[in-house]
């Protein structure tokens, strides 16, 4: 390695390779799309979230379908409301989707103070595409390798998707460490299996 400097400093270190199957996409949305959806998401009827009884800092509401994990099962839920409609054929597009094949949708509101653990989205979701709205947060991935984890993170800014298959899907983790301010998730999934 030369001992030279370039022009404007030391050389950048490259970005972290991003896992198979994972994309990221800044301003997905307009800023005014955001405010319409946070005028609507703003009233939607959010539960605490549970887990095997823990509750967690951040509220959801699902539909179409939803994961009750106290019984391990899919469940119908309420249909998509219009308002969403029109994201999911933004996230469909992103994804290379049909709009129909997205048939759940989570959205989450976490608070200041907020996080979610490492964790993968149950083995009954199939593509995972989230949307970030009002606040930035820390996206990280990883996976073990030997006795190691290799690690990934990002910024994922208002107006974002992500999009998980493949590898980044079954191989990886994903989590999102507590967050400066309130931030909402609208995450679209298709189903591995379909139910009645």
């Amino acid at each position: 390695m030369s001992d030279q400097f370039t022009l404007f400093g030391a050389e950048p270190e490259p970005a972290p390779a991003l896992p198979e199957g994972f994309r990221y996409r800044a301003d997905v949305i307009t800023a005014d799309d955001e405010r319409t959806l946070l005028a609507h998401v703003e009233t939607l009827p959010f539960r605490e979230f549970e887990f095997h009884g823990y509750v967690g800092k951040r509220r959801t509401v699902s539909f179409g379908w939803r994961y009750d994990f106290a019984a391990r099962t899919l469940d119908r839920a309420d249909d998509i409301p219009a308002f969403l409609l029109s994201l999911r054929d933004v996230a469909a597009r992103f994804a290379d989707l049909s709009p129909d094949a997205l048939q759940q949708v989570l959205v989450t509101e976490y608070d200041a103070g907020a996080g979610i653990g490492w964790h993968r989205d149950k083995a009954v979701f199939g593509d995972v595409v989230g949307i970030s709205l009002l606040a930035p947060c820390r996206f990280r991935l990883r996976r073990q390798v030997g006795d190691a984890w290799e690690r990934v993170s990002l910024v994922a800014e208002p107006r974002s998707a992500y999009l998980l298959r493949g590898a980044s899907r079954t191989e990886w983790e994903h989590s999102i460490p507590a967050v400066d301010a309130r931030r909402y998730s609208i995450t679209f999934r298709n189903l591995r299996e379909r139910r009645p």
